[in-house]
């Protein structure tokens, strides 16, 4: 049974990312005396909401057109700006320069040669006005080219970029940079395990390839490695196949809710690479994506086993008590 859906470099970590929409509410404008009327800030009008319309091409690259009004002071040094969330390096702040683009338009354009680190990444504009930059709101964002994306096999490092609004009602970016790279594709489950088909960016298997699910949960000791079950791998050119039973899984539970990361050994002794789904336009599959967790028995008690993504967009499965805890 397939699912139905709306169709960091990670390195060693296992842990889903925690920095999702965690941007500060902003209050209602004040005055001098006290809060202003809808519209007006301190007696004087507000300024305009400045929206960003977002288009993507196949590369990974994003152009921003923003509105802007006419009577508006555009100077050399206007910059629409992106902000690693929780970041507070030199290269957590990228600048791109914002220029007319049209009567009551500017644009900025972020290419795929420009490298943005991991995260959600927030988005401002800077007129060059000597104000603070100005949180941009979501426009309309053609993400057509992002749909079933295929890069090249062969690309050594691949950048992801999805734009998207926030709880908040802003505009930011979710940003992946990996290399290689194990696209997830359709997932098939059955009430004994189940089937994922993928295909593969940057990397050729070698003999003995495989599938680790390693358990989340932290070793009884330092000197014990973390909870692993693998299975073999079947590669055809770039496209790779494995089915997980959940028997072994279902043996190794030991409380609560445990979570299952996915990773592909290419080779003995290679750099793990995780298997996620970032080639389309969806920017948190977490709410998007469902799959069922099916009953499995097991000598402490039925349990229930299914996969589901990340925050991240990571393929984990999860192994739930008879209580579905």
């Amino acid at each position: 049974m397939t699912a139905s859906s709306q169709l960091t470099v990670t390195g060693h970590e296992t842990k889903e990312s925690s920095a999702i929409d965690q941007e500060p509410m902003v209050p209602a404008s004040t005055g001098p005396e006290g809060p202003g009327r809808p519209g007006e800030r301190g007696g004087e009008a507000a300024p305009v909401e400045l929206r960003a319309d977002c288009i993507a091409d196949s590369a990974g690259g994003l152009t921003f057109d923003l509105n802007a009004p006419q009577d508006t002071h555009i100077t050399w040094s206007a910059a629409l700006v992106l902000r690693l969330r929780g970041g507070d390096g030199a290269d957590d702040e990228v600048r791109l320069p914002l220029g007319p683009n049209g009567a009551g338009r500017l644009r900025a354009v972020l290419p795929s040669t420009v490298a943005l680190a991991e995260g959600r990444w927030n988005a401002y504009a800077d007129l060059g006005d000597g104000q603070i930059p100005r949180r941009l709101l979501p426009g309309v964002n053609d993400l057509r080219s992002l749909v079933d994306r295929r890069p090249l096999a062969g690309i050594g490092r691949l950048g992801v970029r999805i734009p998207y609004a926030t709880k908040f009602g802003n505009l930011a970016l979710r940003s992946w940079l990996r290399g290689p790279h194990a696209e997830a594709g359709d997932i098939l489950v059955a009430p004994d395990g189940m089937t994922v088909s993928g295909r593969l960016y940057g990397a050729v298997p070698a003999a003995g390839a495989r599938v680790e699910a390693r358990a989340r949960r932290n070793p009884k000791s330092p000197e014990t490695a973390p909870a692993a079950v693998t299975v073999p791998l079947t590669v055809e050119g770039a496209d790779f196949t494995f089915t997980l039973p959940y028997a072994e899984l279902a043996g190794r539970w030991e409380q609560g809710s445990e979570p299952w990361d996915l990773w592909l050994r290419l080779a003995d002794g290679a750099r793990p690479v995780r298997i996620a789904r970032l080639l389309d336009d969806v920017a948190d599959k977490k709410q998007v994506f469902s799959y069922p967790a099916l009953p499995v028995p097991a000598a402490a008690g039925e349990l229930r086993i299914g996969p589901y993504y990340t925050l991240d967009n990571d393929l984990a499965l999860r192994v739930a008590g008879p209580d579905g805890s």
